[in-house]
């Protein structure tokens, strides 16, 4: 009897490889096979979270790529919440100013920026093939404050284009929200003061990151800025812990997913 070529090559695969992994036990749409995923919409996970982070300075104390951890980390944990979830992959390029001449974070090294359009096309596209492959719908979480005008208008636009279908995108601003002046009134209740809060890089922004990544934390940064060079930091860490960035954590997460729930169901409606 003839053995057809992919039976074959699966049965030597069960017979000579015991290294193969299964199916992973994991909601992260890069971790699994296109066969996989297609079970898994058709089984009902028809929610694909995309988190959009940002290449950024954060401080002479804090990594990079702050905002692409942490909102990939935050992601599952948010999909995990929401039960029928899958996550994109992260969204690391935003928009952070200008080149020439450069502006805002641009001002510092290893700082990438988009062009705002570039950004909010990408965004699209992403949603399109997302719907194409199933999925009902599709929630943009924005970590980086110059990403929420973006994911607003290309959510609403969408929608309208996408009125008499069954596919909704959602912008979910609670979760910039609860990272932001959410936290940030929190911890005011618990003494801390507005200034070192900070907006960026500051106490706040430092003991999210420590909860959820800490080797991106410099205890003590081999390089400082030099005397009037600009640190790229807005606030001070120096009393930033892991246990206050866990407070931030549950809120961002648990304000996220009664957010996303909610907005689901007003679009069924």
């Amino acid at each position: 009897m003839r053995i057809a070529p992919l039976a074959a090559f699966c049965v030597a695969l069960a017979l000579t490889a015991p290294g193969y992994a299964q199916t992973p036990d994991t909601i992260v749409l890069e971790d699994l096979t296109w066969t996989e995923l297609r079970a898994l919409v058709r089984a009902g996970k028809t929610t694909v979270l995309v988190p959009i982070g940002g290449t950024e300075q954060n401080g002479p104390h804090m990594a990079l790529g702050k905002h692409n951890t942490r909102v990939r980390i935050l992601a599952e944990r948010i999909g995990r919440g929401l039960g029928n979830a899958l996550v994109a992959p992260v969204l690391a390029y935003v928009p952070e100013g200008s080149v020439q001449p450069p502006t805002g974070h641009m001002r510092f090294p290893g700082t990438i920026t988009v062009r705002e359009e570039t950004f909010r096309q990408t965004l699209e596209l992403a949603a399109r093939s997302f719907r194409l492959h199933g999925f009902r719908d599709i929630v943009f979480l924005g970590d980086h404050g110059s990403t929420q005008a973006g994911e607003r208008d290309v959510a609403a636009r969408l929608n309208r284009e996408w009125s008499t279908s069954a596919t909704r995108v959602h912008a979910i601003e609670e979760y910039y929200r609860a990272a932001t002046s959410g936290f940030e009134a929190l911890l005011k209740t618990r003494g801390y003061r507005a200034d070192e809060i900070g907006q960026h890089a500051g106490l706040s922004d430092t003991s999210l990151t420590l909860a959820l990544e800490p080797r991106l934390v410099r205890a003590a940064p081999p390089e400082r800025p030099a005397a009037g060079e600009p640190s790229g930091v807005e606030g001070d860490p120096q009393r930033a812990s892991a246990e206050l960035g866990r407070l931030g954590v549950d809120l961002i997460v648990t304000q996220s997913v009664t957010a996303i729930r909610k907005s689901i169901e007003s679009s069924k409606r």
